[in-house]
């Protein structure tokens, strides 16, 4: 038997081929995530270290700048020589323009301490007392140059540094936007965050011995150690994730492989029988096809391996060249991953083959005897099938309603899950249903070949079904994100319109020059700039002394600006609006009041809050003309496109507020990373995604390529009774169409279903009121690529069955 397994294998592996590229793709997946990983991890692990280049010791634990000051005190003392990594966030201004609320600052090391010094000098020389070095990448996006005057902070705490030099330094967790000495961040960056103490030239028994019990004193090898396996925990629950995706793309595999070994088992009925005929037992014969079945999944999983090391190989290296500060070191396979994914996939292809192989075994020695007739069998779901597919649906839908009132992902994910299954079940009746609605439509215009492909079509109910569920699954779930993100994008431009109603402000201190508004508009993705009157009023709050303020009165057109609903657009004559930082600042609530003095004469107003409208006050154009006796433009108002480039527009808008003494500010960078974050994410999920719709479109390929092996005898009757060969192939590329378009269409109904299930229960309770956005195009887009993608799969089988003559077709065994 073993030799009339090798020969079935060697003669059927044209056959085989949609088994093999499952598990191949599968099996490369799996690979491929490893290699991400391992690359990850190892970019991390080696950014970690670098930070840490020639400190013998790491002291945890000191918490606040004066804690890590006594720290490197002590250090010093036992005969050693220390540096702090700390970091703080301030506003940064160079030669008097702002250019970041929130730059990050570090710490550099310095005097007797610069072996401790990680960083690499770039240009110019490395910061003294009073004196700044910049981040390469920071200075050139900036336009900070050797020799510039950078302001860190405001008020008394404010410091005015020298830029020294530019810097190559670490993306890790003391990486930042420029450095400084250590005395003068305790100045500048006072609130800031120490993380660590790191000392040279001091034992740890020593350095321990001097310090109190609350520190934490390690060898630099043991800290690494520790710190590398806490930063890769996060890498690992991404690969837990891909694994999710990777086990779509198996379960998508066996639904192929289970299908094409049934096709596969059935046309080979007659020789199975005639094995019977001369001796082979049952035992043996399912044995023959188990290990036939064993040897395509141990050919394709080694195909996998490859596939998967030399994808993987090359998406790293693509990844290092286009993402230069992305932390990404050398690809790793580890034998456990691979020899994991190997045995994945020739289980996958065992176990997806028992049934089809159990059922083949079981034909009778008499049937080599009985003429063979192409094979036709109408199976139908019995009440069994039908019984288990309700029970499915009936529990599975009874967590689906638990996860949306809990909020709980895990009862989301089996309700979505055993659902599921009871619609597979249901399949053999849900699609063969579908078709034939579908296709009274299509018979009515394509005639006798639209009548025969939907006939075709559902001749099998069961083998349809298991033909479109792969197609299914994916559409299902790609349909089911994309629906999913549109809603929650939906909301979270809702929430960021409230946050940030001006997407950009440019405001003076005096009055803008008459042609600014033109030199806003003529930069590329701004959408329309409003002029804002204003003038200069002296706030004083409860204990507070705002100072002289710069007023802004809104004109009444200028709600196409501002995004969403806000009071400030329109406020009332005795109201002042006020940002939330200055309520932060002095303690106030919703409601007191603050008094504008002009030559000595207040004027009590009701204080107010908003959200992002800068380092301005708002009141009405009627209240201000009371204030001031002349207003003018103070400020610019700007929206931007949704499309537009956040770098290139606010790029230009700083350049331009350096070159006329303005501020810029606002909302826009920070709702175009959260769009960019939301594009990521959904792109990459449908990626992974879009694996198992290939495996799934193969499979169609490959189950209608068998059906037309099996048909050849029919083919080759309609052609002898005037069938064309353009008609016989569009019978077939409809049948295509039809069963991928069908699937198509209800995974996109029932990933909308979904999507609005997973939205309420895993935002739901964040969100608060839910409402589901259904993006048509792109739902219709999804089912049209699914149609597009049968039809494709279509187009082999079909150029072969036409090829064949009705004479060679009629005398084919």
């Amino acid at each position: 038997m073993r030799e009339v397994t090798l020969a079935s294998v060697r003669v059927y592996a044209r056959r085989y081929v949609a088994a093999v590229v499952a598990v191949t793709l599968a099996v490369a997946f799996i690979v491929t995530t490893n290699a991400l990983t391992s690359a990850t991890k190892a970019g991390l692990v080696a950014d970690l270290g670098a930070s840490f280049a020639g400190a013998e010791v790491v002291v945890t634990g000191a918490g606040s700048v004066g804690n890590a000051a006594r720290l490197v005190d002590t250090a010093d003392a036992a005969g050693g020589r220390a540096a702090v990594n700390a970091l703080t966030w301030t506003s940064a201004s160079v030669d008097g323009h702002v250019i970041a609320d929130d730059a990050e600052i570090g710490t550099i090391a310095s005097g007797a301490a610069t072996g401790l010094r990680w960083q690499t000098l770039v240009d110019g020389a490395y910061p003294g007392p009073g004196e700044v070095a910049v981040d390469e990448q920071e200075a050139t996006a900036r336009g900070i140059a050797v020799g510039d005057t950078v302001t860190l902070g405001s008020g008394k705490d404010a410091l005015e540094l020298a830029v020294s030099g530019t810097v190559d330094s670490s993306t890790g967790p003391h990486g930042a936007s420029a450095y400084v000495t250590w005395p003068d961040f305790a100045v500048v960056g006072s609130t800031g965050i120490v993380h660590d103490v790191v000392a040279r030239g001091v034992s740890v028994d020593d350095l321990d011995a001097a310090l109190p019990q609350r520190y934490g004193v390690q060898p630099v090898d043991d800290f690494l150690a520790t710190a590398q396996k806490e930063m890769t925990r996060g890498v690992d629950v991404i690969a837990v994730m891909l694994l999710v995706f990777a086990s779509i793309a198996l379960f998508v595999s066996v639904l192929v492989i289970a299908n094409t070994f049934t096709v596969l088992l059935a046309q080979r009925q007659r020789d199975f029988a005639l094995l019977r005929c001369v001796g082979a037992t049952r035992r043996q014969v399912l044995r023959a096809v188990r290990l036939e079945a064993l040897l395509v999944g141990a050919g394709s999983a080694t195909l996998g391996l490859l596939v998967g090391t030399l994808f993987g190989h090359g998406l790293v290296a693509a990844a290092s060249a286009l993402f230069p500060a992305v932390p990404v070191g050398a690809v790793e396979l580890s034998p456990v991953w691979l020899g994991g994914g190997w045995l994945l996939g020739v289980l996958v292809t065992l176990s997806a083959s028992l049934l089809p192989a159990r059922r083949g075994s079981r034909v009778a020695p008499l049937a080599a005897l009985r003429p063979d007739h192409a094979v036709v069998v109408r199976s139908r779901a019995g009440r069994g099938r039908i019984a288990l597919a309700a029970l499915a649906l009936w529990v599975g839908s009874a967590l689906l309603w638990l996860s949306i009132t809990s909020h709980q992902l895990a009862p989301m994910l089996a309700g979505g899950f055993v659902s599921f299954v009871g619609i597979l079940l249901l399949g053999p009746i849900v699609v063969p249903l579908a078709i034939r609605l579908v296709g009274v439509v299509l018979g009515r215009v394509a005639g006798t070949a639209g009548r025969l492909a939907v006939a075709n079509a559902v001749r099998n109910p069961r083998r349809t079904a298991a033909t479109t569920a792969s197609l299914l699954v994916g559409v299902t779930l790609i349909t089911g994100m994309v629906v999913g993100m549109a809603t929650i994008r939906t909301n979270v431009d809702q929430e960021m319109d409230q946050q940030y109603p001006l997407d950009l402000t440019l405001t003076g201190s005096q009055v803008l020059d008459g042609g600014l508004a033109d030199d806003v508009r003529a930069i590329a993705g701004v959408e329309a700039v409003q002029p804002v009157g204003g003038g200069t009023v002296e706030l004083r709050g409860k204990g507070l002394d705002l100072g002289a303020t710069t007023v802004l009165a809104p004109p009444s057109d200028v709600r196409g600006i501002v995004r969403g609903d806000h009071a400030f657009v329109h406020p009332g004559p005795d109201e002042v609006y006020l940002p939330w930082e200055a309520y932060n600042a002095s303690g106030y609530s919703e409601g007191m009041t603050v008094a504008a003095v002009v030559d000595g004469e207040k004027t009590v107003l009701k204080a107010r809050v908003a959200d992002g409208i800068g380092d301005v006050a708002v009141v009405a154009p009627e209240t201000l003309d009371g204030l001031v006796t002349s207003t003018a433009e103070r400020a610019l108002w700007i929206r931007v496109d949704d499309g537009a480039d956040a770098e290139d527009v606010t790029g230009a808008l700083a350049a331009l507020a350096r070159a006329t003494d303005t501020e810029a500010s606002g909302g826009f960078p920070d709702r175009a990373w959260v769009d960019l974050q939301l594009d990521v994410m959904l792109g990459a999920v449908v990626a992974m995604l879009a694996v198992g719709v290939v495996i799934a479109v193969v499979g169609v390929g490959s189950t209608l390529g068998l059906s037309v092996l099996e048909r050849t005898r029919e083919h080759a009757l309609l052609r002898a009774l005037g069938l064309t060969r353009r008609r016989l192939r569009f019978t077939l590329s409809a049948e295509a169409v039809l069963l991928a378009g069908v699937a198509g269409v209800l995974g996109a109904a029932l990933g909308t279903v979904y999507a609005w299930i997973g939205v309420e229960a895993v935002v739901g309770e964040a969100i608060g009121q839910v409402s589901l956005v259904v993006p048509w195009a792109q739902v219709v887009l999804v089912a049209v690529a699914a149609a597009v993608a049968g039809l494709l799969a279509g187009v082999l089988p079909s150029r072969r069955a036409a090829t064949v003559s009705p004479a060679a077709g009629l005398a084919a065994d």
